[in-house]
């Protein structure tokens, strides 16, 4: 009789293992599949290699020199910031609304050479040279600007939200000839909204400081 210990039936234990349940399955193959996924980001800078390095940089900016209310700025921008992000997140000059962000609104109004735009569609990085006007340099010290006189004579604002783009709207309509009557008012002043519903009082300030009343 043999003292060696017999070798195992290697096919009855693997019949005798349990299979792994479904979830085990999905859990494992899916640790597999994260680690696979991690291990080809850890590596992707190495493949790209220059190309990687240029995008971890960031947006491509410009430098900008504009003049704002008489003042010369400049200004190291991302290209897609706005003339409104611009005057707002970065001069802190905050009289122009962020209404719509859609040049719906016209919350936003200024004038750029003279121009009434919506600032939140105008890109900063083209104004190179420009001279840009907002509520904030309207006035000439602590004399009103005849519109921002007539608003008040007129109690043409409620919350105020809009005011400051119909005013600056309202100035480059004064410049465009656009107000000689309530009609032809309200057609060019079309495109600033107010919620409150004081276009009557508005269209009567215009009037007022256009000389018509």
């Amino acid at each position: 009789m043999s003292a060696e210990n017999p070798e195992p039936d290697r096919s009855l234990s693997a019949e005798a293992a349990p299979a792994p349940s479904r979830r085990t399955f999905i859990t494992t193959a899916t640790a597999v599949s994260g680690a696979v996924v991690a291990g080809g980001l850890a590596t992707a800078p190495a493949a790209l290699g220059g190309r990687q390095a240029v995008a971890a940089e960031g947006p491509p900016g410009g430098t900008v020199h504009l003049t704002i209310n008489s003042v010369r700025h400049t200004v190291t921008v991302d290209n897609r910031t706005s003339l409104l992000d611009l005057l707002r997140e970065h001069l802190d000059l905050t009289g122009a609304k962020k209404g719509c962000n859609a040049g719906a609104c016209g919350a936003c109004t200024v004038l750029v050479d003279g121009h009434r735009v919506n600032s939140c569609l105008t890109l900063a990085v083209r104004l190179d040279g420009a001279e840009v006007t907002t509520i904030e340099g309207l006035a000439d010290g602590d004399q009103l600007h005849p519109l921002q006189q007539a608003f008040i004579d007129q109690d043409a604002y409620q919350c105020g939200f809009c005011t400051s783009g119909q005013i600056m709207s309202g100035v480059g309509c004064i410049k465009e000839g656009h107000t000689q009557t309530p009609h032809e008012i309200r057609e060019w002043m079309s495109g600033n909204l107010c919620r409150c519903g004081c276009y009557i009082k508005i269209v009567r300030a215009l009037e007022q400081a256009a000389g018509q009343k």
